[in-house]
């Protein structure tokens, strides 16, 4: 039976921040809106109450049962979520003066288990414009700031399991000894095992795989990235060559990479069938110079391609895919799904006529969990280390219409750059990185001769989970060699500019 820790969601901006710290933890958790039904189960070890972009005291604030919680298991409130169980039991909170908003320096007054360990003067983060004033009878200050006489406390009768509650953000990477605070909660109060690891994960997965898909047949979509490899390798581990993969050459990969992918995955021991599709896509692609019309043209011959195929394997009942849980989590976030910036970069959304229950044994990781699980199965480092790279591929790296011709020239390009970040060991210190072919031309001089070629920007962002980037401050000696290699190597290119701008405002690809 897998323990697990139930986060209940708000709608803060930092949710995903505490699962990751449990999750570090070797502990299970899953987030779930608040106002979603669940069920004391006998895994469960404790709750925890997430942030919030509400206020306690507005009419609508989001509300849930925390006394029927405390009667089942323990429960930590962070920041509203304090805040909400010290109005709950009949506290005070009230707008504070200023919003108190960054670093601050805890004063503990007792180090219970919650608190043990936490040195007098750790920094903790603030992100509120209410504040506690009063505790409820039968509650204990445990921790205060400079400014806030309640940073942090707890219920003292023994009527019930153990309620905590922080008026600061133990999640984020400025608390600095949040994480042991936290795992104080899971170990100390909660008694977690913390025997979550990738070993036990992929134990677990390959039994529940077996279970659910039986002797039948599974169709799966390989894109050579980490997410479908992983998942990929998962179910083969369970059901061998019953998982059929098919991986479509659409034209827009990297340099080399169709035949590069096809024989890792012979490495591997999947049995997966490669399509060079490349032409198709080309003559679908033709006077495409807008990038949501380009993303539909590749969706649709993924699909028209995928189907085609799929249509081969005789008693098919499963469809394989890659998905992870931040996909999961933002299809049924308290808000519903965020604005649509642009089209998602990956291809998904097969068709309903296919008629195929879902296979997602990733459903739950998060990415770096998926890379742990994938080095714990015995992926190639090389594989598992992969920069994201967008389904549309280097089609949305062209900018204006998409042709074989260009295709070659920013593969080549690309191809220099992305091995130099390689050879000069950079590539493991960017989270993304790719060369973008404009569709601009400017003068140049090479030898004697006058050039009247085009102009490739360089891409390579810092992150964390790709929601927010900072550009690469790659050294100017790497920028200098690798726009040199290029200029000379290429025929067709005679300019080379470093793209500095971040996410947001910008994105991560340009199309």
């Amino acid at each position: 039976m897998t323990e697990k820790i139930l986060i209940l969601d708000f709608g803060s901006q930092y949710t995903q921040l505490i699962a990751r710290a449990v999750r570090e933890a070797n502990v299970y958790c899953e987030i779930i809106p608040f106002h979603k039904p669940f069920t004391f189960e006998p895994g469960l070890k404790g709750i925890i109450l997430s942030g919030s972009p509400f206020s306690v005291n507005e009419e609508n604030a989001p509300v849930v049962d925390i006394a029927s919680f405390i009667q089942n298991v323990p429960v930590l409130g962070v920041c509203y979520g304090a805040q909400l169980t010290a109005k709950t039991f009949g506290g005070t909170v009230n707008k504070s003066n200023k919003r108190e908003y960054g670093r601050a320096h805890l004063q503990i007054r007792e180090q219970d288990t919650l608190l043990a360990g936490v040195d007098n003067g750790s920094q903790v983060w603030m992100s509120h414009s209410d504040s506690i004033v009063a505790l409820p009878e039968g509650f204990q200050i445990t921790a205060t700031t400079e400014s806030i006489p309640i940073a942090a406390f707890k219920k003292t009768t023994t009527d019930t399991h153990p309620l905590f509650g922080l008026q600061f953000h133990p999640e984020v990477y400025h608390s600095s000894q949040g994480k042991l605070i936290i795992k104080n909660f899971l170990v100390n109060t909660c008694g977690c095992s913390q025997n979550w690891t990738p070993a036990s994960f992929v134990t677990e997965t390959v039994a529940k795989l077996k279970e659910q898909i039986g002797d039948r047949q599974v169709i799966m979509a390989l894109s050579g990235g980490v997410d479908s490899t992983v998942a990929a390798t998962l179910i083969s581990k369970a059901i061998g060559n019953r998982l059929h993969g098919i991986f479509v050459d659409n034209g827009v990969l990297r340099q080399g990479e169709f035949e590069q992918v096809l024989e890792m995955y012979k490495e591997l021991g999947l049995n997966v069938t490669g399509i060079d599709a490349k032409e198709r896509f080309y003559a679908g692609l033709l006077d495409k110079t807008d990038p949501e019309a380009k993303r539909k043209v590749i969706g649709k011959l993924f699909i028209d391609v995928f189907q085609e195929e799929a249509a081969k394997v005789k008693d098919v009942s499963f469809l394989g895919q890659g998905t992870i849980y931040p996909d999961v989590i933002e299809s049924v976030s308290v808000h519903g799904p965020s604005q649509t910036i642009k089209s998602h970069h990956n291809v998904g959304g097969l068709p309903d006529t296919m008629h195929l229950s879902l296979v997602e044994p990733l459903r739950y990781l998060f990415k770096d969990e998926v890379r742990r699980v994938g080095l714990e199965l015995g992926i190639p480092a090389d594989m598992i280390n992969r920069h994201p790279f967008p389904g549309p591929g280097l089609a949305i790296r062209i900018l204006g219409e998409v042709n074989a011709e260009k295709v070659a020239l920013l593969q080549a390009a690309d191809a220099i750059y992305i091995n130099a970040l390689k050879s000069h060991n950079l590539y493991t210190e960017v989270w993304q990185a790719g060369t973008i072919l404009l569709p601009v031309k400017s003068v140049g001089v090479m030898g004697d001769e006058r050039t009247y070629e085009f102009t490739v920007a360089l891409r390579a962002v810092t992150s964390v989970d790709g929601m927010t980037a900072d550009w690469a401050h790659l050294p100017y000696s790497f920028l200098a060699h690798v726009s040199n290699e290029i200029i000379n190597q290429v025929r067709g290119i005679n300019r080379v500019v470093y793209d500095i701008s971040s996410k947001p405002p910008a994105t991560i690809e340009w199309e």
